[in-house]
């Protein structure tokens, strides 16, 4: 019978990390360098607001695979030429995507919310920075770190009311980990708190 670990893991270098990123190179890379860092900038936000909506249902790894393919089909997530695009059909050959219409066409769509959004005076990294929790989740092991939130659930109401697809609470809240608006880095973890918004 298999075990699997909950907890941190500490690698050959010394540094604990979640057990997500503590085997594969390139989710260790992902996970020392990126994930869990504030994203403030709009196009910021909009791509990983993409990525994650693209992750729905496959595994995150896979979207870094491909995310610099991804990139180069959408102008590098400039929201202003993305929503100018008039068909995603040319993109439903190309193995290097995730070639499943709906997604393709969604990051079409979130880039016309985004635009649109423009309009109430904001954008979308600081409508999504706006349902910032008052606390951050501590958990020890993987299976104390929430999925969904309170403020994953207004976010994700709120964004569909504007317009986005693929935006479900449990999406929302995976967006919210990974551009720091919540640390769920768990307690030990080398990154816990490396994002300068919550304490260690």
């Amino acid at each position: 019978m298999t075990t699997l670990i909950d907890g941190p893991v500490t690698g050959a270098d010394g540094l604990a990390r979640p057990p997500w990123a503590a085997q594969d190179e390139l989710l260790r890379a992902y996970y020392d360098t990126e994930w869990g860092m504030p994203v403030r900038d709009e196009r910021g936000m909009f791509e990983r607001l993409c990525l994650e909506s693209f992750q729905v249902g496959l595994s995150w790894r896979l979207i870094l695979q491909k995310r610099t393919a991804l990139r180069k089909a959408f102008y590098g997530f400039d929201p202003d030429s993305v929503a100018a695009m008039d068909s995603i059909e040319h993109l439903l050959d190309d193995a290097a995507l995730i070639r499943n219409r709906r997604k393709l066409a969604a990051a079409v769509t979130n880039a016309r919310a985004t635009l649109a959004m423009r309009e109430e005076g904001t954008n979308v990294a600081q409508f999504v920075w706006s349902f910032q929790p008052d606390e951050t989740p501590a958990p020890v092991v993987m299976s104390e770190v929430p999925t969904r939130s309170p403020e994953s659930e207004r976010l994700a109401a709120e964004l569909k009311k504007r317009g986005f697809t693929f935006v479900g609470p449990v999406t929302m809240y995976a967006l919210m980990e990974s551009t720091g608006v919540v640390d769920t880095n768990l307690v030990g973890t080398w990154r816990r708190g490396a994002s300068g918004v919550w304490p260690v």
